[in-house]
């Protein structure tokens, strides 16, 4: 009779044990795994910046990094030829543009938001900006809105002060933009500087100036991004170079490789960058 009490003790000791062990601590876990998985994957996310200007456009580093790519030799050639700095040219550029994703610019190759004013005699189209259905300037090419641009700064006797100023010190630039009245924003000058600083835009004004050039270090949460020629998606046009040439190697059609440029006609340079996929 013991034994068999003593039996039934031990069976009934083994079934509580079996029953304590809950599949819940196994899920549990899993979930827990789970959500640490989850916010890993969220912080890779790349973030997007949001550029205010005649219109709300979305970019990342890299349209920006590829937009300086594509125009930085532009600006430096202004930059010798009108005396604006290279940076201050390309953080507008930038900014005005939304990176050249900005309505402007793709409806009108208008990279700097400059208004129709009354001596302009060229295209236009409207745009709510200030007030609706502005005149805005409409370019044939992304270029001419480049030059127009510094002649649009070097032409305005309101902005005489700011070729006073040394072509290195793109802070009292961008200040001086802001006071001569290129934009009504109070945060202006800041957002150029920001542009500037962020993306090392300043190498380009020492380069036409033939001054060393140190690095700004990373600020914020920004990327410094270095500009060379052989980032991906552009090509740097050598001597010999035609626009058939340049589609054969990269297996796009010559019309394709206009459009994507900007290009109204088959004419290149040496050194011109070309956007190729």
């Amino acid at each position: 009779m013991f034994k068999k009490i003593l039996f039934l003790f031990i069976a009934l000791m083994l079934v509580s044990c079996h029953a304590g062990k809950s599949p819940i601590v196994t899920t549990k876990k899993a979930a827990v795994k789970n959500t640490s998985y989850s916010k890993k994957t969220k912080t890779k996310k790349a973030r997007n910046e949001v550029i205010e200007s005649t219109s709300r456009t979305v970019v990342t580093n890299d349209i920006v990094g590829n937009y300086v790519l594509q125009y930085k030799d532009v600006a430096m050639g202004n930059m010798k030829i009108y005396g604006i700095p290279a940076s201050i040219i390309l953080a507008q550029g930038i900014l005005e543009s939304g990176a050249g994703r900005g309505d402007l610019a793709v409806s009108a190759n208008n990279h700097f938001g400059i208004k129709c004013h009354s001596d302009w005699k060229g295209s236009s189209v409207r745009h709510d900006d200030d007030s609706s259905q502005e005149c805005f300037r409409k370019y044939d090419k992304v270029a001419e809105s480049y030059k127009d641009h510094a002649l649009f700064l070097t032409g305005k006797g309101r902005y005489a002060s700011l070729f006073a100023l040394d072509k290195d010190d793109y802070k009292a630039w961008a200040k001086g933009l802001r006071k001569a009245g290129y934009a009504t924003d109070p945060r202006y000058p800041d957002k150029l500087i920001s542009y500037i600083e962020r993306y090392n835009l300043a190498q380009y004004d020492a380069i036409v100036l033939g001054i060393r050039y140190k690095p700004i270090e990373n600020q914020s949460s920004s990327r410094i991004v270095n500009i060379t020629a052989g980032s991906e998606g552009f090509y740097e046009v050598q001597k010999g170079d035609t626009l058939y040439s340049i589609s054969k190697k990269y297996n796009v059609l010559v019309e394709d490789l206009k459009r994507k440029n900007n290009l109204s006609d088959n004419t290149l340079s040496i050194g011109q960058m070309l956007k190729v996929n």
